[in-house]
C-alpha cells in the first residue's frame, strides 16, 4: 500500500497541537515508523514545518472558506491542503486528491469542497495577505510582534518577521584540528563558503555523512562564533564551557586553544553528556573533560576563582532562532521570558564566582530579547562591582543573515 504523506503530516499536526513534542521530532519519528524514502521525508518535513510556520495565515484562509467552528482533525487536513495550494504551489490535482484521500471517509466531502473552492478563489485569497495585520500575515503571536515593535521599531520588526518565514539553510563549520579538512571540503562542489564568515560553509541539503562522521565538520550557524571569539580562549588556559551540550561551542573553544590547556564541559542534564563526549571525540578534542552540573545551584568550592575564561551559553527563549525552531514562537509567553531571565541571572551569579582575578566570562544567548540580554547584564553589574562589561555583541537575524544571538564579555577586576 502506498504511503500517504499528507495523512502522516495531518496526524502529526494534530499531535503537535497537544504541545508535548517538537515538530522536528514528529518528522523524525514518522520517517522511521513508516520507513519513508528521502523524497517522502522531505515532503513530510516541508508540510509539517511549513504548516506550523504559517499557522495563523492558514487559519485565516480557512476562516474565509468556512464560517464557524471547525474540528481540529479537519483543520489540520485543511492546513496541509491550503499550504500546498497557496504557499508551496504544488499541482492542484496532486494537492487536492492526495489530501482528500488522506482523510477519513466522513470528512472527505467537506475537505474536497473547501479545497476546490480554494482553487477557484485562489487569487482573492492570496490578494488578502498584503492587507492583513502583521501577526496574521507572518504567523507570529500578536504579543511578540508588539514586543519587538517596542524594542526595535516597526521596520526592524517587519524585516525580522519576513526573515523568520523563510526556510533555513544548512550551514557548517570546518574543523581546523583535522589537517585534511580544508582540502576535502573546499574542493567539493557540495560546500559553498559563506561570505564574511571564515570557516563556515553552506550546503544544498545535508552535507556528506562521512564529513560529519569523520569530524571534518560540525553543523552549526555562524552566529555561534561571536560568543567564542570575544571570549578569545588561548592555548594553555583553564577554560569552562558551562552549558556545553551538545558541544558545538566546546569544539570551537578547543580549536582556538589549539587543543592545548584544559577545557571543562558541564551540562545540567547527565543524559546529554554521552552525545557531548561523542562530538568532542569525533572532532579530535583531546583537552576536554565532562561533568554533569546544574549552574542554577552554587558551584563547588573547587571551581571558585579557578578559570581563566568561562563561556556561559545559558538556556533562553530562542527568539533569535525562530526561523529554525518553528515551535518556539507558539510555545513562549511574556511570562516564560521573564521566568527564563530569572534563571539566567541565577546561573550567571553562580558562574561568576568561578572566574580568576583578571579572568573573563562571556554570557551568551540565542535570544534577541533585551530582558534576557542587555537589560539583564546591566542589572547584574549593578550588584557585582567586581565585574565590568568589556564588550557586547547583538546579532539581529534579518540584518546579519544568520541566527540571532547576544554575547557580553565580563572581566573580573584584578
Amino acid at each position: 500500500m502506498t504511503t500517504n504523506v499528507r495523512r502522516i503530516a495531518s496526524e502529526a499536526l494534530e499531535e503537535w497541537e497537544e504541545g508535548h513534542i517538537y515538530a522536528e521530532s514528529l518528522v523524525d519519528n514518522a520517517a522511521r515508523a513508516f520507513n519513508l524514502s528521502r523524497e517522502d521525508r522531505n515532503l513530510l518535513n516541508a508540510l509539517i514545518i511549513g504548516c506550523i510556520r504559517n499557522k495563523s495565515l492558514l487559519d485565516f484562509w480557512i476562516g474565509q472558506l468556512r464560517e464557524g467552528e471547525i474540528d481540529l482533525q479537519v483543520r489540520c487536513h485543511l492546513r496541509v491542503g491550503l499550504f500546498q495550494l497557496l504557499i508551496m504551489g504544488l499541482p492542484d490535482h496532486a494537492a487536492v486528491n492526495e489530501t482528500v484521500n488522506s482523510a477519513r471517509k466522513g470528512i472527505r466531502g467537506l475537505i474536497n469542497a473547501l479545497l476546490r473552492r480554494t482553487i477557484r478563489e485562489r487569487e482573492e485569497l492570496q490578494a488578502m495577505v498584503e492587507e492583513l495585520p502583521l501577526p496574521i500575515r507572518y504567523s507570529h503571536p500578536e504579543w511578540l510582534v508588539d514586543r519587538w515593535t517596542e524594542q526595535y521599531g516597526e521596520q526592524a520588526t517587519l524585516q525580522l518577521l519576513q526573515w523568520n518565514q523563510q526556510p533555513s539553510q544548512t550551514t557548517f563549520r570546518i574543523n581546523p584540528l583535522k589537517p585534511e579538512t580544508l582540502e576535502r571540503v573546499t574542493n567539493s562542489e557540495k560546500a559553498t563558503p559563506l561570505a564574511d564568515h571564515p570557516e563556515f560553509y553552506s550546503s544544498n541539503g545535508l552535507p556528506p555523512r562521512e564529513w560529519i562522521d569523520e569530524g571534518l565538520i560540525y553543523i552549526q550557524d555562524p552566529a555561534t562564533m561571536h560568543a567564542v571569539n570575544i571570549l578569545s580562549p588561548k592555548a594553555g588556559e583553564h577554560v569552562l564551557d558551562a552549558c556545553a551540550a551538545p558541544g558545538g561551542k566546546s569544539t570551537q573553544i578547543a580549536a582556538l586553544m589549539e587543543n592545548k590547556g584544559s577545557l571543562l564541559c558541564t551540562d545540567s542534564n547527565a543524559k546529554r553528556l554521552p552525545r557531548l563526549l561523542r562530538n568532542l571525540g569525533r572532532l579530535g578534542i583531546e583537552i576536554a573533560e565532562t561533568e554533569a552540573f546544574d549552574w542554577s545551584h552554587t558551584a563547588p568550592e573547587k571551581w571558585h576563582n579557578s578559570f581563566d575564561a568561562i563561556l556561559l551559553d545559558v538556556p533562553c527563549s530562542n527568539t533569535g532562532v525562530l526561523r529554525k525552531r518553528v515551535d518556539a514562537r507558539w510555545r513562549m509567553t511574556p511570562e516564560s521570558i521573564s521566568e527564563v531571565a530569572s534563571l539566567q541571572k541565577s546561573i550567571l551569579g553562580n558562574a561568576a564566582k568561578c572566574i580568576k582575578a583578571g579572568g573573563r566570562l562571556v554570557y551568551s544567548t540565542c535570544s534577541i530579547d533585551k530582558e534576557e540580554n542587555s537589560e539583564l547584564i546591566q542589572n547584574f553589574l549593578q550588584s557585582h562591582p567586581e565585574l565590568e562589561l568589556a564588550a557586547e555583541e547583538i546579532i539581529h537575524p534579518a540584518s546579519h543573515k544568520t541566527d540571532g544571538a547576544y554575547a557580553a564579555l565580563l572581566v573580573k577586576k584584578s
